[in-house]
């Protein structure tokens, strides 16, 4: 078997990840990476940030920042949400690294030397008012194939073709605003159209041989049948891989140039002395790629059109597969309003990476646009997977445990069970081969129908009747389960890597991989230990704060003096606090608000304050809210504090016990008898150089301002 390299498709660097783009690219890649090595395969895992460009141009200048500063800012949080993801690379790289500026320039000058650059002296926007000419992304205006008003000169996000700047209707200079005029300037073009047979064949037979997604069949098909145009790779930037030839001096790479060769030049930072072995080796290397669906046309055509013209051996695409998006509720996600599950989001909220994983993959937009919604996500995570595998382990575990304790599982089946077993066997079999053959998601539904078929088994053979008369035969059940749920934790393991770790820890086994599915003789001699619950069910009243919490608050938002008059802020005295017994994320406090009984309230503080920082302290209540059951315990009220991505500061006060918060120069209002968390979080409260206010008033409690000591600008929550 060939050797397998894996890449993701590079993210771009001066944003967050959302929910959306891990899927899209390195969640996929790296289930597919966990089960080549789970099989013994010899397989390399590549990825990196995608640095260069007018976007990291634009976002510097918005934060003040160079656009090496706002790299280094972003790779970090980049690297830290894919840890947080369990994401498993080999090589993470940047495409600033010195070593993709060489490789870069290296394959420029193979195109160059065999004849597949052209020079060409065009009109390119340029921006009177600025005195610069306009990178593409710098350019807004109507799309001409279909309307959009808001296009950029680089691509339409509607129709989703690439545009030059030129062709806009209506452009407009995007740092000013102002109508751009043109200018004659000269540029690199790869010749496609002479690289066209070539491209031809090596589509032609990658998809053959690899069996690309659909999606990108039809769309590097359509590129090929509309004619192939030389394509522009220098651009008029500062921020990039200088473009080493003479006259050119002032000019960079095209990002979309550049940027796919940063899966060679992250593999040459990792690996110097032994790249080629995966590069510049066809004959031995097959390589697998992986990206949302509007990155296609860089990785079927552009890409391999600049190694194929680079007189160069290269190892070409094998397989790609291309997700569609996937969107948040019934909008698109927005850091800027806030709408929708960011990384960084995930890292923060007390659900298990794996169940993030599990709808991810289980809900991957394979054939069409598909949407993240809270409602799915609990439906989903609940019934498909801890009411189908969790509830099998605990059901087989428990009842073993109690009849059985002390004992070996053992090996010894009767008819019943063989015959089980083999019944169930062709399903793992073709998990295996829809794993191989990248079919990610039907490939976890056959390892969930294991799950159903165990289920209905343990039903159907009613063990607690038949231990009355036959423990013998109840015990040979167990067993089969037994050896069920080891193959099912195996199938899951490139998924769900800590929740199959965890299903084989309590089956008594450890070290197992795909390659042992089906071989129980580890299993055969262990004793299981004491049983646990996998993974208790998503609470959807709990989910619900997480939607309200992540639905934004519109182009405008609320006006937040009026939404303000819905919240019964109080000033409460903490009198108890104890951790929660179901979530170590969570403390359960007693709270007096001065009403003569006290209240009991969860908040999620574990991570930042130890008990005795927080014990008869006064701290801010939302007192008006309606009561939540939060992981068996019911939380009337919320504790206010102040947060920032990495950072929280409960908001602490010396006022009464009881006393109102209410905006500075007015009277305390009187709030609504009970309201909703949705309506709680519409008033966007905000913490801005250390002050707490609402829509640029500062808030008080009995004349006392609310501050902070260690955050100085932050939201409420």
């Amino acid at each position: 078997m060939k050797k397998k390299l894996i890449t993701s498709a590079l993210p771009y660097v001066n944003n967050v990840p959302h929910l959306g783009n891990i899927i899209g690219c390195v969640l996929s890649a790296d289930v597919y990476s966990r089960y080549c090595k789970s099989m013994g395969q010899e397989s390399l895992y590549i990825c990196a940030t995608d640095e260069y460009g007018t976007a990291t141009e634009k976002k510097a200048l918005e934060e003040g920042m160079t656009p090496k500063e706002i790299c280094d800012k972003f790779n970090a949080i980049h690297a830290q949400v894919y840890k947080a993801f369990n994401i498993d690379f080999d090589a993470f790289g940047r495409t600033s690294h010195p070593e993709h500026i060489q490789i870069t320039q290296e394959i420029f000058k193979g195109l160059e030397k065999e004849g597949n650059i052209l020079e060409e002296t065009t009109e390119q926007t340029y921006c009177e008012h600025d005195k610069k000419f306009l990178a593409d992304r710098y350019v807004e205006g109507i799309c001409p194939h279909c309307n959009y008003d808001s296009a950029r000169g680089d691509q339409c996000d509607k129709c989703g073709k690439l545009l030059q700047p030129t062709e806009l209707k209506e452009p407009k200079c995007q740092i000013c605003g102002n109508t751009p005029t043109t200018r004659a300037t000269s540029h690199l073009y790869i010749d496609l159209p002479k690289l066209e047979e070539k491209l031809k064949a090596f589509q032609e037979t990658s998809n053959a041989n690899g069996a690309w997604s659909s999606n990108a069949v039809a769309v590097s098909k359509s590129w090929i049948e509309m004619g192939l145009k030389p394509r522009p790779i220098t651009r008029d930037l500062k921020w990039g891989v200088p473009v080493p030839k003479e006259g050119f001096e002032d000019k960079v790479f095209y990002v979309w140039f550049d940027a796919p060769i940063g899966y060679i030049s992250a593999t040459i930072r990792a690996y110097p002395d032994t790249w080629k072995d995966w590069w510049q080796s066809p004959e031995t290397t097959e390589l697998y790629q992986f990206m949302a669906k509007d990155n296609i046309p860089f990785h079927t055509v552009v890409f391999p059109a600049s190694l194929l013209g680079s007189g160069i051996n290269w190892t070409m695409l094998h397989h790609i597969s291309a997700t569609e998006y996937l969107n948040y509720e019934d909008t698109k996600f927005s850091k800027s309003r806030g709408v929708g599950v960011f990384g960084t989001d995930v890292m923060d909220l007390d659900i298990p990476i794996d169940m993030w994983r599990f709808y991810l993959l289980h809900n991957r937009p394979e054939k069409s646009d598909s949407a993240f919604t809270w409602e799915g996500f609990v439906e989903d995570v609940n019934s498909n997977f801890i009411d189908n595998i969790g509830n099998l382990l605990n059901r087989v575990l428990a009842f073993y445990n109690k009849n059985f304790e002390g004992e070996p599982w053992g090996s010894k089946l009767g008819d019943r069970e063989i015959k089980f077993i083999t019944s169930v066997k062709p399903v793992s079999e073709n998990a295996l081969k829809l794993l191989e053959g990248v079919q990610l998601r039907d490939a976890l539904n056959e390892a969930l129908a294991l799950g159903r078929a165990g289920n209905k088994f343990f039903h159907e053979s009613e063990p607690w009747k038949e231990i009355k008369t036959s423990p013998e035969d109840t015990k040979r059940l167990l067993v089969v389960l037994a050896f069920l749920l080891q193959d099912v934790a195996l199938l899951l393991a490139p998924y769900m890597p800590e929740t199959s770790e965890k299903i084989l820890t309590l089956l008594g086994v450890k070290d197992l991989s795909l390659q042992d599915l089906g071989d129980y003789s580890q299993l055969e001699q262990q004793t299981p230990p004491t049983p646990e619950i996998l993974f208790p069910k998503l609470d959807k009243k709990v989910v619900a704060e997480y939607k309200a919490k992540f639905e934004g608050k519109g182009e405008e938002g609320p006006d937040p003096i009026e939404a303000f008059g819905n919240l019964e802020i109080r000033v409460g005295e903490i009198k108890s606090i104890v951790p929660h017994p179901e979530a170590e994320r969570l403390y359960v406090e007693t709270i007096d608000l001065g009403e003569g009984s006290l209240r009991t309230i969860v908040s999620g503080l574990v991570k930042y304050y130890k008990p005795e920082d927080l014990l008869g302290k006064r701290v801010l209540v939302a007192s008006n809210l309606k009561s939540a059951n939060l992981r068996g315990v019911e939380s009337q009220g919320m504790v206010l504090a102040c947060e920032t991505k990495k950072k929280l500061e409960v908001l602490f006060t010396e006022a009464e016990i009881g006393s109102h918060v209410y905006i500075s120069g007015e009277e305390p209002h009187q709030a609504p008898k009970e309201i909703t968390i949705d309506e709680f979080f519409a008033c966007p409260m905000v913490v801005k150089s250390h002050q707490m206010e609402v829509g640029g008033k500062a808030l008080e409690a009995m004349g006392q301002k609310i501050t902070t000591t260690k955050i100085g600008d932050g939201k409420i929550a």
